[in-house]
């Protein structure tokens, strides 16, 4: 139906939620070799390295641009340091691909705090750089809790219409699958999951009140424990015990892709520690699907 270009593609979370709609990825990018090797084996292709080494010209023509561009540079856990990052200039290759093929439309993910960055000036100059180059720019901030899966993430999306279309963000559903529904049975958890006695009894310590059963526990900066019937974001760089379910056990790895919303026959061909990392970086896949209908309802509208 449209053909779209998936850059900075992770395990190909994006690409997951516009395919549900028979859209065709013609090219696909991404940096990370435990994401090319994962995203390889569920989509048949190898993702292009460095976006740097490619020229705009080369990429296939396409009617939506889709990227979840590195987020580091603006998160509040990592330096914050936005477009001084070498990685946050990467926003840039984004518009000199736009300006090259001019896709009738595109989508952009990032962090939440992208819009809060530097007092706010680093989001209206991406702002101001996507409407310079012609396009009708639509931003909402989104949480995945509010799409069906049981995790709290808010990220920030960026549409944006070559042609100027009316758009609006869809509605959240007003409730989220059951954790009970996404955990594996306890006694089916091998023995590595499971956290040691002394983070056990650390936990139980901290955390007040009675929790709910099933729940994740999350220990913030401060030390603080809340126990939730719903996860917290998962993160690429979090700790092995920063979420932790009933306060006893770590996710599984298909666990953290349930919470991200990705099919039951997702592969899995990396290690734990490389699968903490993809999946954390990934994309809420309910999310881009029902972004990805409004987008194709406004595009056929038109």
């Amino acid at each position: 139906m449209y053909k779209t270009i998936d850059l900075f593609a992770g395990i190909g979370g994006i690409r997951l939620g516009f395919a549900a709609y028979g859209c065709e990825t013609v090219f696909s990018s991404e940096w990370d070799k435990d994401a090319q090797k994962m995203y390889e084996a569920n989509f048949g292709e190898k993702p292009y390295g460095d976006i740097n080494l490619i020229t705009p010209d080369d990429i296939p023509d396409h009617d939506i641009l889709l990227a979840g561009f590195p987020c580091q540079p603006f998160s509040i856990a990592g330096k914050g340091l936005g477009f001084a990052d070498t990685r946050g200039t990467l926003f840039f290759n984004i518009e000199a691909i736009l300006k090259a093929k001019r896709p009738a439309a595109f989508l952009l993910e990032n962090v939440r705090r992208l819009t809060t960055h530097d007092q706010g000036r680093t989001f209206r100059v991406i702002l101001a750089t996507l409407q310079a180059l012609g396009y009708t720019v639509y931003h909402k901030i989104i949480n995945a809790l509010d799409f069906g899966v049981p995790q709290k993430r808010e990220r920030i999306y960026i549409v944006g219409f070559l042609q100027p279309l009316a758009f609006g963000f869809p509605e959240p559903l007003g409730y989220y699958r059951p954790l009970a529904e996404l955990l594996e049975p306890e006694a089916d958890i091998p023995a590595c999951y499971f956290v040691s006695e002394h983070i056990r009894r650390q936990r139980f310590a901290l955390v007040k009140g009675t929790p709910p059963y099933p729940s994740i526990w999350h220990q913030n900066i401060g030390g603080n424990i809340s126990a939730l019937p719903y996860s917290c974001a998962l993160r690429a760089g979090g700790s092995y015990n920063y979420l932790v379910v009933n306060g006893v056990r770590r996710l599984t790895a298909r666990e953290m892709l349930r919470l991200q919303g990705f099919p039951e026959d997702f592969t899995i061909n990396l290690p734990y520690s490389g699968l903490r990392k993809v999946a954390g970086n990934s994309v809420s896949v309910p999310v881009i699907k029902a972004i990805a209908g409004e987008m194709l309802r406004a595009l056929q509208g038109s």
